[in-house]
C-alpha cells in the first residue's frame, strides 16, 4: 500500500489523490432517472438525491456515482445526448424552483404529474411533454424576477456554450427533431451574421433554454454541497463520445472526423464487431483549438461543479479507436491512429492535459479488449481501471476466473454495469457463465441465486484490493423480493445494441423513502462493507 501511495502521490494526478484520499471507498451506482419521492413529478429529480445521500452518509458508503445526465431529446438514453455538457431539464426539482410559492395556480398543476409516479417503467416523453409545458408557464410566470438575477445574468455570460446550445434547443423544435444533417442549407452552417440573426429572431426562446440549464446548475450544484457536508464524494459518468446529432457537432464540426464513425472491432465479446454510430474526433484540431483542448477542459470544468470523480466511458479510446467507414460493417474497420507507435504519446499527452485541468478524479472503463501497455499508461498516470466480477477471466483454454487478490489496487470493483444483467438476472439467463463462476467459489449450480450466495458475491466485491467498490443499487435490493419487480428482467436499465421503449425508461420499485428506511437493507449493507 505504501509503495501504491507514492506512485499516485507522485503521478500526474497526485492532487487529485490527496483530495480524494488513497483508502478503500465504497459506494453505490443508480440513474437519477429510476428515483421517485412524494415530491416527484414522473421520474427521479436531482433533490431525490438528498436523502439517498443521507443514507449512504449512514450506512458508511462515501461515493454516490450517478449514470449521465446529459440532456437527450426523443431517445432517453443519456449516452445519446444532444449536448456535451447540458443537463437534462426533466431532471428538475419542480416544487422547489425558486418563486413558484408566489403562484399557487401554477404550481397547484403539480399535483396532475402525481400518476406519472406509479407506472412500472418511466414514461419518458409523456414526462418529458408535461415538464416542458409547465416549465414554460412557470418560467413565463416568474420571468421578470428571474432576469433581474444578478447570479442568472452571471451564468449566463460565464458559460458561452449556452448560446448555441439553446439555438440548437430552439431550432430542432422547429424542424420537428429531425436531425441537423437534414436541415436547410442556410441552418446546416449559418455565417457569423446569419447566425447573429437566428439568435436574435429566437431571444425569448433562446432565455427559456438557458435559463433551464441555469436552474439545473443551481440545483446540482446544491446537492454537491450538501453531499460534500456529509462526507460523500458524487461520482459523475462523462461518456468519451458525442452523438452526431447533437450541438456539439453541428457547431462545431471541425472537431470531429465526419467520415467516420466509431465501434469495436470483432473480438470475444462480438463475433461481428460494434457499431456505435458516433463520429470520431478530429484530435489535431481539437489540439489546435483556443488554448489546447479547450473543447475538453470546458465540457470537464462545467462538469467538476457537480462532481468529485467521474467514469470516463471508453477510456481507451484516447489512445486509438476503431473507425468504421459509414454504411460498412465493423469489420471494415481500422484503428486510427494506424500506427500502434502513436497510440501511448496520443493519450498520454491527452489524460495529462485533462488531469491539469480538472477537479475531477478520472475511473477509467477500461473493459474489452485493451493493449497491455495501454493499461501500463493509466496507472502511471494515477488512473484506476475497472473490474467487473463476472467479466474477470484468465486468457487461457479453461478461462478460469482471476482470483480476487489478483485484482489490482488500481481499479475499481464492481459486480454489474448498467448494460448488463443484474446479478439475480444474470444467474438465471447467463447460465454457462455461472455454473463456472459457481465451480469458481465451490458451489453447487441452482438456477436461483439464493440469499447467501447472493450477499456472498456482493461482500466479495467489497473485499477485493481495489481502492473503489460500487455496484448498482439494485444489486443489493434484489437481496430482499419486497424491494424488486416479481420479473427480474424488469431490473435491467438498458439492453445493448437493441431499441426499445424498455431501454432507459427503468424505475426503482420502491419510493426512496421505503428504500432508505428498510431495516434489512440498511443492516445488510453496513455488514457487506464491514465484514
Amino acid at each position: 500500500m505504501e509503495n501504491l501511495k507514492s506512485q499516485l502521490l507522485n503521478s500526474p494526478a497526485r492532487y487529485l489523490w490527496e483530495r480524494i484520499g488513497i483508502f478503500s471507498h465504497h459506494g453505490i451506482d443508480l440513474p437519477v432517472s429510476a428515483l421517485r419521492t412524494k415530491k416527484s413529478c414522473g421520474i427521479g429529480e436531482f433533490f431525490d438525491l438528498l436523502p439517498i445521500i443521507d443514507w449512504c452518509h449512514e450506512i458508511k458508503l462515501d461515493v454516490l456515482m450517478l449514470l449521465p445526465l446529459n440532456e437527450c431529446t426523443t431517445d432517453p438514453s443519456p449516452y445519446n445526448s444532444i449536448s456535451s455538457r447540458a443537463l437534462h431539464p426533466i431532471y428538475l426539482s419542480l416544487e422547489e424552483l425558486p418563486y413558484l410559492q408566489s403562484y399557487p395556480k401554477v404550481k397547484g398543476k403539480l399535483a396532475a404529474f402525481r400518476y406519472l409516479n406509479e407506472t412500472p417503467r418511466i414514461q419518458y416523453h409523456e414526462v418529458l411533454q408535461k415538464k416542458m409545458v409547465w416549465l414554460r408557464e412557470y418560467f413565463e410566470a416568474v420571468k421578470e424576477s428571474f432576469l433581474a438575477n444578478p447570479d442568472f445574468e452571471n451564468f449566463k455570460e460565464s458559460h458561452h456554450w449556452l448560446k448555441p446550445y439553446a439555438l440548437f434547443k430552439v431550432l430542432k423544435h422547429k424542424m420537428e427533431q429531425a436531425p441537423w444533417t437534414t436541415w436547410p442549407k442556410e441552418l446546416l452552417s449559418p455565417s457569423k451574421g446569419e447566425y447573429d440573426q437566428l439568435i436574435e429572431d429566437n431571444q425569448d426562446d433562446i432565455i427559456f433554454h438557458i435559463a433551464l440549464q441555469f436552474l439545473c446548475y443551481e440545483q446540482m450544484k446544491c446537492v454537491k454541497n450538501y453531499s460534500l457536508a456529509k462526507q460523500v464524494f458524487l461520482k459523475g459518468d462523462i461518456p468519451i463520445l458525442i452523438n452526431p446529432d447533437s450541438v456539439d457537432v453541428w457547431a462545431e464540426p471541425h472537431l470531429f472526423d465526419l467520415t467516420k464513425a466509431a465501434g469495436a472491432p470483432p473480438d470475444a465479446y462480438s463475433s461481428e464487431g460494434q457499431y456505435w454510430g458516433c463520429p470520431l474526433f478530429n484530435w489535431n484540431a481539437m489540439r489546435k483549438y483556443a488554448e489546447n483542448y479547450e473543447w475538453w477542459k470546458e465540457r470537464l470544468d462545467f462538469a467538476g461543479h457537480f462532481y468529485d470523480l467521474f467514469r470516463i466511458d471508453h477510456i481507451v479510446g484516447f489512445f486509438r479507436i476503431w473507425g468504421i467507414p459509414h454504411n460498412h460493417s465493423p469489420k471494415a474497420g481500422s484503428y486510427i491512429p494506424a500506427d500502434p507507435s502513436e497510440w501511448i504519446p496520443q493519450g498520454q499527452e491527452i489524460l495529462q492535459f485533462l488531469h491539469h485541468n480538472s477537479n475531477m478524479l478520472p475511473i477509467g472503463e477500461d473493459l474489452g479488449t485493451v493493449p497491455r501497455e495501454i493499461k501500463h499508461c493509466l496507472a502511471k498516470l494515477g488512473i484506476p481501471g475497472t473490474k467487473i466480477i463476472r467479466w474477470e477471466r484468465k486468457e487461457d483454454k479453461k478461462r478460469s476466473f482471476i482470483p480476487y487478490d489478483e485484482y489490482p489496487r488500481l481499479s475499481m470493483t464492481s459486480v454489474s454495469t448498467h448494460d448488463t444483467e443484474p446479478l439475480a438476472l444474470w444467474w438465471q439467463v447467463q447460465k454457462d457463465e455461472a455454473k463456472a463462476f459457481a465451480e469458481f467459489k465451490g458451489w453447487s449450480y441452482s438456477p436461483t441465486l439464493s440469499f447467501d450466495q447472493h450477499r456472498e458475491i456482493l461482500r466479495d466485491s467489497h473485499q477485493t484490493p481495489s481502492l473503489f467498490h460500487i455496484n448498482l443499487l439494485q444489486d443489493y435490493l434484489s437481496l430482499f423480493p419486497e424491494l424488486v419487480w416479481e420479473n427480474l428482467k424488469d431490473e435491467q436499465i438498458n439492453i445493448p445494441g437493441t431499441t426499445s421503449p424498455f431501454n432507459w425508461t427503468y424505475r426503482f420499485r420502491p419510493s426512496v423513502e421505503e428504500i432508505v428506511s428498510h431495516e434489512g437493507l440498511k443492516k445488510t449493507m453496513k455488514e457487506l462493507i464491514r465484514d
